[in-house]
């Protein structure tokens, strides 16, 4: 087929996707998705092929192509214009209760030949928790509304009986509202499709999407190809299942690169627990994908071709692959992990692509009441969420985005905005001094949040890790680990009240102070090596103490204010490394 013509309506595809995008960034009413951007859309073929896919937030990429083929299956030729569709269910490939898929099919000349996809977090979802994170949860019921392949409007028309089941069984109206804007968004993206349909075939456009399916395969075995081939391993610890704060769980990976395809291997990691801290088979699958792209150093198309040359084999009843009914809450943070594990085990194979270990996830959901609006409240503190990515080589890692799942979302709520929103008074948002892990390319910095509650009766729900030393983001080949994860609550009378990193922590009174450290990311190399103008300019903005210039960096200072090094002194301290 003609490349030029290949090329334009590949890139055809990318801009529809990139409208729908903006649908939801300018119609949605959560701060989820307005300033969060927590969602992710895609274009499938009529088989629910996956054709192209702009992903907001990484995680809700790949993980959404099962549950599209799931809804496919199950209404097969039930399946009319103007129908839409909605999907969460973690057994039916979905891959997290608060995660909702809109589908709505697109028809040329009678026929079904696409589908536009959103994939986006709600606000709520039911369950037990409001925000509908359930560190309690032993089963999926727990956790909120199961929803498994549904039709929502059926040849145009809203099915009110449906929608008024689904809208009744969750907590917030905003919930409804993101709804239509995803619904909105998919019919953007139908409406474009059909233009170029008309303007060019199905035929033409099925054979454009061949041809850019085998250039994605063929670009996919190239870098596979340059990889050494054999075995590589590594294993990764998982803290606190929601139930047992104790308790220690294993992910491990066996990585076996032949050739043109590669396969992730997750046999001995720990079994399905008790607790929410399961990832549905699709994180997996999208967790793996992450990382491939990350290691790829080339752009690529993220398309359905690239997991022809990836196996993926994930024992049926572990952690990364539960059994129904396990609650799944969790799941999606467990990213961090598996795309840290498996560049561990690359570290000696592919030196110069990996990372050091990224931050893992601890954040809160606050709820409440609003007395100022005489309304519930629910938020996630995107503020504390992130912390540092890793370094690497030739790089420091990012700072306060450190959140592999997330990489596509901000790394914060607007100040303002989020004491519009909620009844708190923020006082603190800042990096964090120290908190990067040392190295020749450092970490990135992690965040301290510190606000107070404004009202009585308020509830967090606490969901993460990090939080002891051996879960801290690792540092690799020299480098150091970033700093902890941790939590804290100070009430009115003074006492104080550190959370675990799975917990549920209700009935905060007014004038309690909320205090976060999301850690910084681990470092790149021996810190003795870097740069002593990078370490003077961190040193100068306040990012590194001068303590810890002069132990992790060996850099000495005449005045650390100023950023003015006493060389004299640093090659001194440099030659006893």
């Amino acid at each position: 087929m003609d490349q030029i013509l290949v090329s334009i309506l590949s890139n055809r595809l990318k801009a529809i996707g990139r409208q729908m995008g903006v649908v939801i960034e300018r119609s949605a009413h959560s701060p989820l998705l307005v300033e969060g951007r927590d969602f992710s859309l895609g274009i499938y073929d009529f088989q629910g092929n996956l054709i192209e896919q702009t992903e907001y937030i990484p995680i809700l990429g790949y993980a959404a192509s099962p549950g599209v083929k799931a809804v496919v299956k199950y209404f097969g030729e039930d399946v009319y214009e103007g129908d839409v569709f909605l999907h969460n269910d973690p057994f039916t490939g979905g891959n997290q209760n608060s995660d909702w898929k809109v589908l709505k099919p697109v028809f040329h000349n009678g026929e079904c030949v696409a589908w536009t996809v959103i994939t986006a977090h709600q606000a709520d979802v039911g369950g037990a928790v409001p925000g509908s994170y359930n560190p309690n949860a032993t089963d999926l019921w727990q956790e909120g509304l199961r929803i498994p392949p549904l039709k929502i409007y059926e040849k145009g028309k809203l099915r009110y009986d449906v929608w008024d089941l689904i809208i009744g069984n969750v907590r917030l109206p905003i919930v409804g509202d993101d709804i239509h804007a995803m619904v909105g968004g998919c019919t953007v993206g139908e409406r474009e499709l059909k233009v170029l349909f008309e303007q060019y075939s199905k035929e033409v456009i099925y054979e454009a999407v061949e041809e850019i399916f085998n250039s994605t395969e063929k670009m996919a075995k190239k870098i596979i190809k340059g990889m050494p081939n054999g075995n590589y391993k590594a294993s990764w610890k998982v803290r606190d299942d929601g139930h047992d704060h104790d308790a220690e769980m294993v992910i491990k990976v066996d990585i076996q690169v032949e050739d043109e395809h590669i396969t992730f291997d997750f046999e001995g990691t720990s079994p399905q627990t008790k607790g929410y801290v399961n990832a549905p088979y699709p994180v997996t699958l999208s967790s793996v994908m992450i990382t491939f792209f990350m290691l790829s150093e080339q752009e690529i198309a993220h398309n359905e071709a690239v997991q022809r040359c990836i196996t993926l084999k994930v024992p049926q009843g572990t952690m990364l692959n539960p059994n129904y009914p396990a609650a799944t809450g969790f799941g999606n943070h467990l990213s961090d992990q598996v795309c840290s594990v498996i560049m561990l085990a690359l570290e000696e194979a592919l030196p110069e692509r990996i990372t050091a270990g990224w931050n893992t996830l601890m954040c809160s959901i606050v709820n409440g009441w609003d007395s100022r609006r005489e309304m519930p409240y629910v938020d996630i503190l995107l503020n504390g969420t992130k912390g540092g990515s890793g370094g690497t080589y030739g790089t420091d890692g990012y700072d306060h985005i450190g959140l592999i799942a997330s990489g596509g979302a901000l790394a914060a709520q607007d100040p303002e905005m989020f004491e519009m929103v909620n009844p708190v008074f923020l006082t603190k948002y800042e990096y964090s001094q120290d908190s990067a892990g040392a190295g020749q390319w450092r970490g990135g910095l992690g965040v301290e949040t510190t606000f107070t509650f404004l009202d009585d009766g308020g509830q967090a729900s606490v969901f993460g890790d990090g939080g002891t030393e051996d879960t801290r983001a690792p540092g690799i080949l020299g480098g150091k680990q970033g700093s902890i994860n941790a939590i804290e609550l100070q009430y009115p009378n003074d006492r104080k009240y550190a959370a675990h990193v799975k917990d549920l922590i209700s009935d905060i009174p007014k004038n309690t102070v909320y205090k976060q450290l999301a850690g910084g990311g681990g470092g790149y190399g021996n810190p003795a090596d870097r740069a002593v103008e990078k370490v003077a300019f961190d040193v100068k903005c306040g990012y590194v103490s001068e303590q810890v210039a002069r132990d992790e960096y060996k850099v000495a200072f005449k005045d650390a204010v100023r950023g003015v090094v006493d060389t004299e002194q640093t090659e001194k301290l440099r030659q006893t490394v």
